[in-house]
């Protein structure tokens, strides 16, 4: 019977313990349905969000007032114009960061332009680079110039002249000697259409400019001068097309093809105005100043300046930039002499707060490419160099330019020896 009993006893007990289990179950089902975030959620849902939304909507209608609106969004506003004003200063240093780091491989990135980097050869056979490479030519830059310089120029090369009606007695001497000389690739810039009408006449190339009323006025009306600043302007479209100018003012007479005597070794050959080896291809001047006792005496390195009137410069990026330099410094400073700059820009040195031009210079030879003064005041007096034929010869240092220029084509194109003989070394006044 005990036995019996306790069998009873443990069988009730495992009933209920079922029971317990599967009511506790039935429990968790329910709280699942019904609270899917358990009592303890951070997210309220149903009547909580209703009610934190309405105890919000009532905490704004009591708290803030019109006036506390309006300072907050005058407080946006500025915060607004302040992140504007920091992002721009970030995107400034970030574009003086780049032009930093530019400058610091710029010399790499040259070197890798020209050629790949080479190793120093034995003593005295080293030679650095000469000859900067031209730019690749652009024609969007001027169609209607580039058409006509294709029919005009050889070998990517020509002369160039500006002129306007000043100047037309001396043009047309120009013209009739750059013909005799058998030389074909030449243009005249016309700055005036009655200078049109006139090349078109002797059959002449011509090119009139398309209307720029920011020199237009200079152009047809200035002086010597005036029209000589222009030409710097003019010139930067030739050499963005690709071609190499031999610059030539009016007042010279051709006696020989100057295509045949260039170097093109430099961004720039020009004519000196020198009128010796020492002032044309530069010397050795020492400064004595005798207050400094044992130091009185100083070296200084001497040359005189190119002519601006005669020089042959190639379509690269030095003689673009030294273009822009010196046009860009005569527009800011109007009574300044173009040949002046010109010399300026080209032999000034890199020094603080200025960085030189790194242009490439060759000086022609001076017999050749022949001053006035050089002629007048030494080679027609020396027998040996009266025999001499320059290519050409520029009547730049006197203002009774036409009557030597004939007398020039008497003595070099006619053979009349005593054609130079009535003219003074220098002019009358």
């Amino acid at each position: 019977m005990a036995v019996l009993r306790r069998e009873k006893g443990q069988s009730l007990q495992g009933s209920r313990i079922a029971v317990a289990i599967l009511i506790g179950i039935l429990l968790g089902c329910v709280f699942a349905v019904f609270y899917p975030h358990g009592f303890f959620s951070s997210n309220p849902t149903g009547s909580h969000r209703r009610i934190a939304s309405s105890n919000l909507q009532t905490g704004l209608s009591s708290c803030e007032s019109p006036e506390r609106i309006k300072m907050v969004k005058s407080d946006i506003v500025l915060i607004s114009e302040k992140n504007a004003e920091l992002k721009k200063q970030v995107r400034e240093l970030n574009e003086k960061l780049q032009l930093a780091e530019q400058g610091q491989d710029h010399a790499q990135k040259q070197v890798l332009l020209l050629g790949k980097q080479q190793k120093a050869g034995p003593f005295g056979t080293v030679k650095g680079l000469r000859t900067n490479p031209t730019v690749v030519p652009d024609e969007s830059v001027n169609v209607r110039l580039a058409k006509l310089l294709e029919e005009v120029a050889v070998h990517k090369e020509l002369i160039v002249a500006l002129a306007n009606s000043n100047v037309k007695t001396m043009l047309e001497v120009w013209f009739a000697n750059i013909k005799k000389a058998g030389i074909r690739n030449y243009l005249v810039v016309a700055l005036d259409d009655h200078i049109v009408d006139f090349c078109k006449s002797n059959d002449v190339p011509v090119y009139k400019r398309d209307p720029d009323s920011g020199i237009d006025s200079v152009a047809r009306t200035g002086g010597n001068h005036a029209v000589s600043g222009l030409k710097f302007r003019i010139l930067r479209e030739f050499l963005q097309l690709g071609y190499s100018v031999l610059l030539s003012d009016v007042d010279i007479i051709y006696l020989q093809n100057p295509f045949d005597h260039l170097y093109r070794d430099s961004d720039v050959e020009s004519m000196s105005d020198g009128h010796d080896n020492m002032t044309a291809y530069g010397f050795d001047d020492v400064f004595n100043e005798p207050a400094m006792g044992w130091a009185r005496y100083a070296h200084t390195m001497r040359i005189w300046v190119y002519n601006s009137g005669f020089f042959y410069i190639r379509p690269t990026l030095p003689s673009i930039e030294l273009l822009d330099r010196v046009a860009g410094r005569l527009s800011r400073e109007p009574n300044s002499w173009d040949q002046a700059v010109f010399n300026e820009e080209l032999f000034s040195p890199s020094h603080p707060g200025y960085d030189g031009l790194h242009a490439a210079k060759r000086t022609m030879d001076m017999f050749l490419f022949m001053n006035s003064k050089v002629l007048f005041k030494t080679v027609r007096k020396d027998p040996a160099l009266k025999t001499l034929k320059p290519v050409i010869v520029h009547v730049n240092y006197h203002p009774d330019k036409l009557r030597r220029m004939q007398a020039v084509v008497e003595f070099y194109v006619n053979g009349k020896q005593d054609a130079l003989d009535p003219f003074p070394d220098g002019s009358d006044w």
